[in-house]
């Protein structure tokens, strides 16, 4: 006689989802995210990370009616944080309140789409369940504008830290992570970096950015570079040591011009009348910035071995203003 087939159970999924002022985006992201979602196979709650926004929630614009989403809550706070931040209080909230078995991490605008979630979905599965998984972008819609600075920062990016720049936010870990995750100060910073530094296990799969589903983008250059700047931050050590070798090959290479330029001088007939002492200066100029900026990244790489900074599991409450559940309606 046969057993039964053994049934799995339900994985239970918490999706993350920052936003300021796009509650039309993210309502209509969640009326789709309902329907891609398998209600037997996947128990759903979504957090609404709240970044201060200057719209007020309109709780009766939410759906009062969905298949695989169990609860909507929305997790409001005291300021502005921005994306990166706003994101590192939700998933610390998350690990403090929440049990769960993964964590979905996505724009509220659109542009993480259902049908990518299902994409990480299946590939987590695939993987064991066991293993963050990360969506690489395949195919983008930005303009060429942006994409010519995006690949000059995948370029610095790589330059300083070693690492290249494929991923974004779009992303699925298992909950054990968020325990690494609640003592890295990096996560303060960037949360893809951070899940990189952290040396957990993770792999990407390559799905299409979609399109803002309503209003524009309120992301400026500066905030762009800021954000570019966040993420080189999390590897400061290994740049301040990658920037320090390079001082110190500069400061070699200027000494070395000057001893070249004294011995041309003194030992052969090359000379120009008046070169010398002015090569030697500006090689002498050079070789001393040189020894500076090294000295400076020296001492940089050793503040920030005692740095601990922002602790993700301790501090993350003092930015709560409070918590706020908008479905199932009361």
């Amino acid at each position: 006689m046969n057993s039964p087939t053994p049934v799995s159970p339900q994985l239970h999924i918490v999706v993350l989802l920052p936003l300021r002022d796009d509650w039309a985006s993210v309502i209509e992201l969640i009326r789709r995210l309902d329907k891609c979602i398998s209600r037997e196979v996947y128990r759903t709650e979504i957090v609404l990370v709240d970044d201060a926004s200057i719209q007020a929630c309109d709780r009766s614009t939410f759906p009062s009616s969905l298949s695989a989403v169990r609860t909507i809550e929305i997790l409001r706070l005291r300021r502005n944080l921005g994306h990166q931040r706003a994101i590192a209080v939700g998933l610390m909230h998350i690990k403090q309140t929440i049990p769960c078995d993964a964590v979905v991490v996505m724009d509220a605008d659109g542009e993480d789409t259902p049908e990518g979630l299902a994409q990480l979905l299946s590939a987590y599965s695939k993987n064991g369940f066991t293993i963050a998984i990360f969506a690489e972008r395949s195919l983008r819609v930005d303009s060429s504008l942006f994409q010519s600075f995006y690949v000059l920062y995948r370029i610095i990016h790589r330059a300083l830290t070693g690492i290249s720049v494929r991923v974004g936010n779009f992303s699925i870990l298992p909950c054990r992570y968020l325990s690494t995750l609640s003592v890295m100060p990096e996560l303060w910073s960037h949360y893809a970096a951070a899940v990189f530094r952290s040396k957990l296990m993770f792999t990407t799969i390559p799905i299409p950015k979609g399109r803002r589903i309503a209003g524009k983008s309120r992301m400026n250059f500066v905030e762009l570079v800021s954000h570019g700047l966040s993420a080189i931050s999390v590897f400061g050590d290994i740049v301040g040591v990658r920037l320090l070798v390079g001082s110190l090959l500069g400061a070699l290479i200027a000494g070395f011009g000057i001893v070249s330029v004294i011995g041309i001088r003194i030992f052969t007939d090359w000379a120009i009348p008046g070169w010398a002492p002015l090569i030697i200066g500006v090689l002498a100029v050079m070789l001393i910035q040189f020894i500076s900026i090294a000295t400076s990244f020296t001492f940089f790489v050793l503040a920030n071995r005692f740095n601990l900074g922002f602790l993700p599991a301790r501090d993350y409450s003092y930015f709560v203003a409070e918590t706020m559940g908008v479905y199932p309606h009361e």
